[in-house]
């Protein structure tokens, strides 16, 4: 269904997105129904089957909206500073007590819907896609090697930040944010991404 900018179908949409977010924050996957996220939303509940049917195509939909939002690429002037600034994004997002919740509760969805899965999957893929411009321009200014593969080294530098998220439950900090892109940035320069 397209919508016209602006119109009551876009503030439909847009206060349905914020509903199903919440509701996945506060209840995650097995407690969200269409119900609780129309009443968030301030829409009947008709509305809200009539468009999107399911949970699963609710939580779909979400991620693909995060998707759409524009994120500013870092362009510090070096790769050094652009990877320390992704992984410090990261960081801080899982640091801060009320962005953190958000990514949690749709990693959690992920696990149990395949559709909510298939978001994430293109939500991380186009994120990566998006920060390895800052590979792109390294290898470019002939920071990197030619053969180094930039989305491998974009997962590399984020990659221990998400461990210790979702495996170990440590925290993570800026200190450590700048340890893994470093740590990185080494493997890359060393030629062996």
């Amino acid at each position: 269904m397209t919508s016209r900018p602006g119109g009551r179908s876009a503030r439909v949409r847009e206060a349905v997105l914020r509903a199903v977010h919440a509701e996945l924050v506060e209840r995650g996957y097995p407690g969200l129904t269409v119900e609780q996220v129309a009443e968030r939303a301030g829409v009947h509940k008709t509305t809200v089957y009539r468009r999107w049917g399911t949970v699963d195509v609710l939580i779909a939909e979400a991620l693909d909206h995060t998707r759409e939002t524009e994120w500013p690429v870092p362009d510090t002037g070096t790769v050094e500073g652009d990877l320390i600034a992704i992984a410090t994004e990261v960081a801080d997002t899982f640091a801060d007590p009320t962005r953190h919740p958000l990514p949690v509760a749709i990693v959690v969805a992920a696990l149990q819907s395949p559709r909510a899965q298939d978001a994430k999957r293109a939500f991380y893929a186009a994120r990566q896609d998006e920060a390895a411009k800052v590979v792109t321009r390294a290898i470019d200014r002939g920071e990197l090697p030619p053969h180094t593969d930039p989305v491998e080294l974009i997962r590399l530098t984020c990659a221990p930040l998400y461990h210790r998220v979702f495996i170990t439950g440590e925290p993570v900090d800026r200190a450590t944010a700048e340890r893994s892109a470093r740590a990185a940035l080494a493997a890359a320069r060393a030629g062996l991404l």
